[in-house]
Formats: C-alpha cells, structure tokens, sequence
C-alpha cells in the first residue's frame, strides 16, 4: 500500500496489526534510499548494532532530533531544495535545519490535510490566529512557529491574527470577527502557551462567546505545567470562560513537520495511519510496554528529502493501548508528559561521534 493510499484511506481506520504490516517494508525501502543519498545518516546506521533491513518497527533505525541542530542531513542536491524549516529556539541556541523538496513539501501539506480534516470537515472555516502577523516577515525560511500558522492556514478563510505586533489581544479585531462569523462554526489556531497566556487570560473580563469554535493548538506545555495548568485545567477554563468545548491539540515537531499526532476527544494522542510511535527506556532505550514511561520514537512514511523517518525525540511519553480508544479510533494512543534529561539519554552522544 502507498503513501497515497494510506491518505485517501479515512484516518486511524487502520487497526494495529494491519498497519505495521504495511509500514515497515515501506520504512525499510526509506532507511535504504537514505543511506543511498545522505553519507551522513549512513555513517551513522553503519556504526549500530541492528542492521536494516529490519524484522520489526522497533528494530529500525533512528536518528536523535538533536543531529539536525549539528549537521546537515539531507538526501538531495543542493539545487533540489525548495524550503528550508527551523526549529523553534532561544538566542544563542542551535535550531533543527529540515531540508525540503517539492515532493516532500507537498506530502507535508497533504498528510495535515488529511489528519485535520478529520476533525474540521471538508470545508474551510473562518480562522482566528492566535499570533502576530510579523511572525510571517519570512517565507522562505520559516520558524518552526510560522511553518505550523502557514500548515493551518490552508484550512481556514477570512484569516485573522488577533495579537498586535506588541503580542498584546487586539480587542477590536476579535471582536469584529465575531461579528462576521461567531454565530458559525469557526476555527481557532494557535500555541498553547500563548493561546492560554495571551488569549483566554484576556478574555477572563469580556464575557466572550467561543461556543461556535474548534480550538486546535499544539505545544508550550512546560511553562503551562509550571502554573499547574494541566490538559484538563485548560479544557474546563475554556469552557468555563468562553463556553468552547471542541479542543483538539496536536504533538509534532519541525523535523518531522506533517505527521502530527492529533488529540482525541479522549484526550489521548493518536498515530495516523502513515505514521507511529514507540516508546523507549531513557537508559536502555529498549521498547517500553504499555503504561511504562520512556522516550517518544515517532516514524513517519513522509520524509524523502532528508532521513527523518525514524526520529527519537527528546520527549517524554506514556504508550496506553492501540485499537481500544474510548473515541474510535485505531491505532496507537499516548500522551506526553514531558522532557528528557539529556543525561539520561544513553547512547545519543555516542550517535553523533559518526556524523563526522
């Protein structure tokens, strides 16, 4: 089965079983065209214990995200490059370079499609960013910020940034939009940080109806832990506050931009059907079993312009099941609880030493 196929398909309609049968030879031919066209992710696979082609999911090979913010990891000629994408960092800090073709931009946009269609139908409906307009100064190399606001775009009309450039609520704007489009299903978009800190802590005073809105937002969670802000607390204060039930947030990441893990209305995260996770011991980065926490693998059928197919995060997670969701869907279901300590992350530092 395609890449295509698996799009066209309805989203976690796939069970468990029947996926991994499909995604690892399709993984294996990807592991091979890398190590064909990228001698830096080669080097780096032929210093490992397992050898592709692999007999399991958690036999394949995986590349630390780290490697991207030290090295440029790419599958394809310099003048193939039709977009660069960054990851989010502070001053001074290395960011993530994620090298894209045509082919690989356009499955990017696809695989989203498909992924939030699910949940906002067929229809573009009226969008509100939580965000400044500047953030989009540069299209050409976009943060990994603007490369989410620029994904989500495309399922929206009439878009509107609701903060100013000084990142402040622009009352005005989001009141005249509600105007135009609140008695309607509308979209909203943003961080999660800055979605509860810059928008509904705002809101508080307004008596604002968000009632008609689909909210989906995606990261920020450490500093919304360090108020004691947990997923349940955000979705009960936007009821509470804005009368907005439908919230969906999303994990991903830049360097492996279009292969998000949606929440369910479970509150679990979901691997779509071109897509899936694997959670790790942080010491023997061995399989964890379900209900053990362990370091986020995610895989991915969508990266043929650089070798991102197999990525361990520096994420914490929990696996819960698969096939067995409250809400219906197939496939495997997680959730995040946060960081790694990079020290406890054996086996990376001795991964990068074969990137020279």
């Amino acid at each position: 089965m395609s890449l295509q196929d698996l799009f066209e398909r309805p989203q976690y309609s796939i069970p468990q079983q029947n996926k991994e049968a499909i995604l690892l030879p399709a993984l294996n031919e990807l592991t091979a065209y890398h190590l064909s066209r990228c001698p830096g992710y080669e080097r780096i696979v032929s210093a490992l214990k397992q050898k592709p082609p692999a007999r399991r999911l958690s036999d394949l090979p995986y590349l630390p995200v780290s490697l991207f913010k030290q090295f440029e990891l790419s599958s394809i000629d310099p003048e193939r490059r039709f977009k660069v994408l960054t990851s989010s960092g502070t001053t001074g800090q290395a960011v993530s370079r994620i090298f894209l073709d045509e082919q690989t931009a356009s499955d990017q946009t696809l695989a989203l499609t498909k992924i939030m269609t699910s949940i906002l139908g067929g229809q573009r409906l009226p969008m509100l960013i939580v965000d400044s307009k500047k953030l989009l100064n540069s299209r050409e190399k976009l943060s990994a910020r603007a490369a989410g606001v620029v994904g989500m775009m495309s399922f929206g009309r009439h878009p509107v940034f609701v903060l100013n450039d000084d990142m402040e609520l622009d009352v005005s704007a989001l009141s005249n939009f509600l105007h135009k489009f609140g008695d309607a299903p509308f979209l909203i978009f943003g961080f999660t940080f800055m979605v509860w800190a810059y928008f509904l802590e705002k809101l508080k005073a307004t008596g604002t109806d968000l009632s008609n809105a689909i909210l989906v937002h995606s990261g920020g969670w450490k500093k919304l832990e360090e108020l004691a802000v947990s997923n349940q607390v955000f979705h009960e204060r936007f009821r509470e506050v804005t009368g907005l039930r439908r919230i969906y947030s999303f994990y991903g990441m830049v360097e492996q931009v279009g292969s998000v893990f949606l929440e369910g209305e479970d509150g679990y995260l979901y691997a779509p059907n071109f897509a899936d996770v694997i959670i790790r011991d942080p010491r023997t980065l061995e399989e964890c079993p379900p209900g053990v926490a362990g370091v986020i693998q995610v895989l991915s059928l969508i990266p043929k312009s650089y070798p991102g197919h197999s990525l361990l995060t520096e994420d914490l997670g929990v696996l819960h099941g698969a096939d067995d969701g409250s809400c219906g869907r197939h496939g495997k279901y997680f959730t995040v609880i946060g960081r790694v300590p990079k020290t406890e992350l054996r086996g990376c530092s001795d991964v990068h030493a074969y990137s020279h």
